[in-house]
């Protein structure tokens, strides 16, 4: 199983990061391979089905998702039930608000009673595991003289670029501007 775990700080309440990060569907909007995601049943708790479909090059590939558990507003794990064998989640933790740093990223500081200064501050933490293995080449529509492993070799890359780009730029909805977005990116990966 390969592994892309992607992590930044966030300046926003945990909690409006968990219902940001819940709304699945609007992940199509971060994602330059991701054209649809379509709820199939379920209110976004655990059991709730999801058709994502991807498109690159001239292919597209719909796989089911699943949401496997959530513990709001600090976790949303997550399976891909048809498709490929892969799971994940976003993890978001509250950590100690840096005035200072989030006074230089732009972030409005709160000032309450005239005391003491504090930032909503969390760490946001997605994560995959897969094996691309288990790609089902039935659901893939492949051009004449087009293998699986031809279209893996090329695909496989693109996984850290789209977990970077979702990530970035949902931060940048979640606080309501762009900004240069410090991220940790680690790989358990010989492919990625």
């Amino acid at each position: 199983m390969d592994e892309l775990v992607v992590r930044t700080t966030v300046y926003a309440e945990p909690e409006a990061v968990y219902e940001f990060l819940v709304d699945f569907p609007r992940y199509a909007r971060y994602s330059e391979h991701l054209e649809h995601v379509r709820r199939i049943d379920g209110d976004g708790g655990p059991g709730t089905r999801y058709a994502l479909t991807f498109g690159w090059w001239r292919l597209t590939y719909t796989v089911r998702s699943e949401v496997t558990e959530i513990a709001p507003p600090e976790r949303i794990n997550w399976a891909i039930r048809k498709g490929i064998d892969a799971t994940g989640h976003w993890g978001i933790t509250a950590i100690e608000g840096d005035v200072e740093q989030a006074d230089t990223a732009g972030v409005d500081v709160t000032d309450e009673d005239d005391t003491a200064a504090h930032a909503d501050v969390c760490e946001v933490e997605f994560s995959v595991r897969f094996d691309p293995d288990s790609a089902n080449s039935d659901a893939l529509d492949l051009p004449r003289f087009v293998s699986v492993e031809w279209v893996l070799r090329r695909v496989i890359p693109l996984v850290r670029e789209e977990a970077v780009r979702i990530v970035e730029r949902a931060v940048a909805d979640l606080e309501g501007r762009e900004r240069e977005v410090d991220l940790e990116v680690t790989i358990d990966s010989e492919r990625l």
